[in-house]
């Protein structure tokens, strides 16, 4: 008789067990499940440099943080990636500074024509320099990381072997490029990166000034047969995370994603350096691409075009209220600095096929 009534209350227990192990609401506490906007296309090193970030955090969280992650501007577009994140739209972004120049005034002292001479540098310069000064400006997000592009260079669809080859030529390019573009006496134009190949194609444009990952990853090599080495300026990035939600996440997912905030910086650096040798080759190899180097006196020529820039910023930005000539003077001191590492990436040479 107890062995008959027994068995019923047995598996009446273990079927309501197995209900609520089914229940929608059953595994959400063991899995926290975060997603991260991103604005470029998959295969572009921001959206690499994010995939990377994701696999580490679940790596290192043995699965307890699971990120969706959304590339191309499919939850997130460019300008709206830092006010999306504050107001919730995504619980992690990538966004780049340059495209508001205005709001990130003391990151984006990063673009200005000061010789960091690649990505690796730029990225640690970048992450020192917001470390140092914690701009107002981030105050209402968590920041993840930062890092920058490589030096911009120019691809054009006519070879540019001096200024005058430069003089009312139309190319794309982004933020502050205005400024040294018209230094030089070319247009710049603005557009978002994904409009490019179609002005190219119908002449809107005859070329661009970005970091050369570009030749490869959206095929510019196949229009822009030139590519003038100038290794102007870097574009600086950050990843942010929605305070609310940063908040919300355990002591231990929190630890996990502070020890990699420097360690994705220099990640990225050191592969975006890499990417754009591989880019090049590729398109030297593969599209005949002549690259064209300046010699020493007309780097120097196109170089002292630019001093104004520098000077303009310092004297806008101190009657902001901010210590101008500090920051200028920190990015240098913290560029010769990170220049000075063992085993860095060089400043990129290629070779003229």
């Amino acid at each position: 008789m107890k062995q008959r009534t027994f068995a019923p209350l047995t598996l009446g227990l273990l079927a309501i067990m197995a209900a609520v192990l089914l229940l929608p609401g059953a595994s959400a506490a063991e899995t926290i499940s975060l997603s991260y906007a991103n604005f470029p296309p998959a295969p572009t090193f921001p959206c690499v440099q994010m995939e990377r970030w994701k696999a580490e955090v679940e790596k290192r969280t043995n699965g307890k943080v699971q990120i969706k992650t959304y590339p191309g501007g499919t939850l997130l577009g460019a300008k709206e990636m830092m006010d999306g994140v504050i107001a919730g739209q995504a619980d992690i972004g990538n966004l780049c500074m340059a495209y508001q120049p205005g709001r990130f005034i003391v990151t984006n002292a990063t673009s200005l024509p000061l010789g960091i001479p690649n990505a690796h540098v730029g990225s640690l310069v970048l992450w020192d320099l917001y470390q140092k000064y914690r701009p107002k400006a981030f105050s209402q997000v968590k920041v993840l990381s930062m890092f920058t592009t490589a030096p911009a260079n120019i691809m054009s669809k006519k070879p540019v072997r001096s200024l005058e080859d430069l003089r009312g030529l139309d190319l794309r390019a982004s933020g502050g490029a205005a400024q040294i573009l018209k230094a030089w006496g070319a247009n710049q134009v603005g557009m978002p990166m994904s409009a490019t190949p179609e002005a190219l194609q119908k002449g809107v444009v005859q070329g661009l000034f970005s970091s050369l990952e570009v030749m490869k990853d959206l095929k510019f090599a196949e229009t822009c047969r030139y590519v003038t080495m100038t290794d102007t300026v870097i574009y600086p990035f950050a990843v942010v995370m929605n305070m609310a939600r940063w908040e919300a996440l355990p002591p231990d997912v929190q630890k996990v994603m502070d020890d990699l905030k420097r360690e994705q910086a220099e990640w990225t650096g050191i592969y975006m350096d890499g990417h754009v040798k591989k880019a090049m080759d590729w398109s030297v190899t593969t599209h005949k691409v002549e690259v064209i180097n300046l010699d020493a006196a007309a780097q120097a020529e196109w170089d002292q075009r630019l001093q104004f820039i520098t000077q303009e910023w310092i004297e806008g930005a101190k009657a902001k209220g901010f210590p101008a000539g500090a920051i200028v003077e920190d990015i240098k001191a913290f560029s010769a600095k990170h220049s000075d590492r063992p085993a860095r990436p060089q400043k990129l040479k290629i070779s003229t096929n």
